[in-house]
């Protein structure tokens, strides 16, 4: 059941904790992946440089910007002919304090709504014709416990990954049977996603949980295997990977 042999993943955020874990997961279950990376091309050449099996590329992409979603996916079919699993790793956050209701300006709010809600929307709405021409298709959107917690990095985050939450539900609903749609929500992670955030600030997160676990990237990269190989009657809704933080 773990076997992804013949199948292409296009991973978005490929260079960063949770995407390399996912690319190097993908890669050796048998997929040929595509690592999408912002601006850290050597950290995705790197990447793509440990792989097992051949066929994987690395590619430039900005989910601001939708005309270079549109060319990455063309650049995608292209090289690969098909696309049969995406998953969403891109995003960012900025630091803001909760009860900081002036510094968390609109600047800010637009750019963490557009990376982490509209820049995944219209990353699944490029790849969705490939996708449904599988019969098979999957799409996995990195979400958060920030989504029905209410702690996070800023209320700008909490709101966004919420939306990313209910965009999962709604096409979940919409996209299938040819497509499955998933969510995975990490708490906190030991990844440089959050500015300013340390090893030692993930491990006396982890000894307040119930697992007393730190959650790594490789963890919630075997959820979303699992979505991919395992949990084939699941769409539409999210898996929690937290060592039980969210409780």
């Amino acid at each position: 059941m773990s076997d992804l042999s013949g199948k292409v993943a296009v991973v978005t955020g490929g260079s960063g904790g949770i995407g390399k874990a996912v690319c190097a997961q993908m890669a050796e279950a048998g997929a040929k992946v595509i690592v999408g990376y912002r601006t850290n091309k050597a950290g995705a050449e790197e990447i793509l440089a440990g792989l097992e099996g051949d066929g994987h590329i690395a590619l430039p992409l900005s989910i601001e910007d939708t005309s270079t979603i549109e060319t990455f996916r063309d650049k995608v079919l292209e090289a690969m002919g098909r696309v049969d699993i995406l998953v969403n790793t891109a995003g960012m956050t900025k630091p803001v304090a909760h009860g900081d209701l002036d510094g968390l300006t609109d600047e800010i709010i637009d750019e963490v709504f557009i990376n982490n809600f509209r820049g995944v929307f219209a990353t699944i709405r490029a790849f969705g014709p490939a996708l449904k021409a599988s019969g098979d298709g999957l799409i996995v959107n990195v979400s958060s416990i920030a989504a029905f917690k209410g702690f996070g990095s800023s209320i700008a985050y909490c709101g966004a990954k919420a939306a990313l939450d209910a965009m999962t539900h709604s096409l979940g609903i919409a996209l299938g049977p040819e497509i499955r749609v998933m969510s995975v929500s990490p708490g906190v992670v030991d990844t440089s996603f959050v500015p300013g955030r340390t090893r030692e600030f993930s491990e006396k997160a982890a000894a307040a949980t119930p697992l007393q676990k730190v959650t790594e990237g490789a963890d919630v990269a075997r959820a979303i295997m699992a979505c991919a190989t395992h949990l084939r009657l699941s769409t539409g809704t999210r898996i929690v990977v937290d060592s039980g933080r969210s409780l």
